[in-house]
């Protein structure tokens, strides 16, 4: 899908689940304010649990949906607020909607990686949260990643992160505790040294990340040139001509994937 402003504004996001008989535990929205003068963007990654009771009636897609919306609509509704504080209350909000029915001490509760990007006149700020990725497209060209690299530090010291997950020592994601999002990754840079912002979940970054089909600045230029869609296109294809995992090792052999680019 693509969206265009008349002040020249670039928006395209995309994004397909890696079984089609299962439900996509991906989010990607964007905001425009009714101003016209910025924007926000929210990518989420659920993560699928091990079979079995997580402790939730509602499972993954629910939570990717709730808390997505709910911190799409903070980051637009609290603009003097730091993004990890809009992201605080929207796991509040969301903990709130199923506290009564769930037990959200669970360590299998539902849970999501997060990217999210706001921008305005002056200025544009952002946040990751464990494995999903921003890219920053400077005015010069240059592209940087903004990633939250504990997973991988972990696995590259041989370590199994899934007991590690949202303990001290390990990586985090947006779970039912607030206080997480202390560990994002945030930042900002002045408007006029951005031209371009795009977001990833790990099912679509492998382009980058498992098959090295290209680097970030490879990728940003996919995604400006083809889109979004196309990027997931070509991560699929290379995903079916590896079924087995032998040639490009992953935990899954086809998973949910998103992807937006936005031009400010």
């Amino acid at each position: 899908m693509a969206v265009r402003q008349t002040d020249g504004m670039r928006i395209e996001l995309a994004t397909a689940p890696g079984d089609p008989r299962r439900p996509n535990e991906d989010y990607a929205s964007v905001a425009l304010p009714a101003s016209g003068d910025g924007g926000a963007l929210v990518v989420l990654d659920g993560v699928t649990p091990p079979e079995g009771d997580a402790g939730c009636a509602h499972g993954v897609p629910w939570y990717t949906t709730r808390l997505g919306g709910a911190l799409l609509e903070l980051t637009g509704s609290r603009r003097d607020a730091p993004l990890a504080d809009c992201l605080a209350y929207a796991i509040a909000r969301t903990a709130e909607a199923h506290s009564s029915t769930c037990d959200l001490s669970h360590p299998l509760t539902p849970q999501a990686t997060v990217v999210a990007a706001r921008w305005d006149a002056d200025r544009v700020e952002y946040l990751v949260l464990s494995d999903s990725v921003l890219l920053i497209e400077r005015t010069g060209g240059a592209v940087t990643a903004v990633l939250d690299d504990r997973i991988d530090r972990l696995r590259a010291e041989g370590r199994r992160v899934g007991p590690l997950r949202n303990v001290e020592g390990g990586f985090f994601t947006a779970a039912a505790d607030p206080a997480v999002t202390a560990k994002a990754v945030t930042g900002s840079l002045p408007r006029t040294e951005v031209r371009a912002l795009a977001a990833l979940t790990d099912g679509a970054s492998r382009w980058v990340e498992v098959f090295r089909e290209g680097d970030w600045a490879a990728c940003l230029g996919l995604l400006r040139k083809e889109g979004p869609q196309a990027l997931i296109d070509r991560v699929r294809a290379a995903e079916r001509a590896d079924p087995d995992r032998t040639a490009f090792p992953r935990g899954k052999a086809h998973d949910d994937a998103a992807a937006v680019l936005v031009e400010p």
